[in-house]
């Protein structure tokens, strides 16, 4: 089954809404520049709420070793998100598990860490929230079983994606009523559609 993320969590009642629609990870933004940044303490706050087999994802954009694991730290992260240029030995180094983000500009860029668990972003300029989406005809023949698609999706395309196989998909401004706040409405669909509706033919 498709796993789903909803990142820019901001407050609780967010956080519970998409857990209670089936929502496998939750991402907590902690890059001061986005509309959807959280401070570690209010993200603690929010984790310690949460009930058990939830991911905590904090994300981070150009931030030190020392900086993600502090964070991760006090604010109960499960899950480390690099939004920005890493290598193999930065994911190595650090003492909380990683995620790093691939941000493709064309085909060949999918296939960056291609032995790890990896989000795999379309590239713009600034980070994240844009909506842009990496062309789907790049994972043709692709072993996609480690990619967490993002980027672009919100509950009007997200089931165009699932006969590629992907491990999950991880939505944020798909789901918003504001930058910020997420809509109730879009969340469940998202959500249903990416993990319960069956591709193909309906059964009569």
């Amino acid at each position: 089954m498709l796993r789903v993320k909803i990142c820019g969590i901001t407050n609780l009642e967010d956080a519970l809404l998409a857990i209670e629609a089936g929502a496998d990870a939750l991402g907590f933004v902690f890059y001061p520049n986005s509309p959807r940044y959280i401070t570690p303490a209010k993200a603690a706050a929010i984790a310690a709420q949460l009930p058990p087999f939830v991911e905590r994802v904090g994300l981070f954009v150009d931030a030190s070793q020392e900086r993600i694991e502090e964070i991760c730290h006090q604010s109960g992260m499960s899950l480390a998100q690099l939004h920005f240029d890493v290598d193999e030995a930065f994911v190595d180094s650090l003492d909380v598990k990683a995620l790093p983000v691939v941000r493709a500009k064309d085909p060949q860029d999918i296939h960056r860490f291609e032995d790890r668990y990896r989000l795999v972003d379309a590239y713009v300029p600034q980070y994240g929230g844009a909506g842009k989406r990496v062309a789907l005809e790049w994972f043709d023949g692709v072993d996609t079983s480690k990619i967490i698609l993002a980027g672009g999706l919100d509950p009007s395309n997200v089931k165009e994606v699932k006969k590629y196989g992907f491990y999950g998909v991880d939505v944020s401004s798909g789901v918003e009523a504001a930058k910020g706040k997420k809509d109730p409405a879009k969340v469940r669909e998202f959500i249903q559609k990416a993990k319960f509706e069956y591709i193909g033919q309906a059964c009569s």
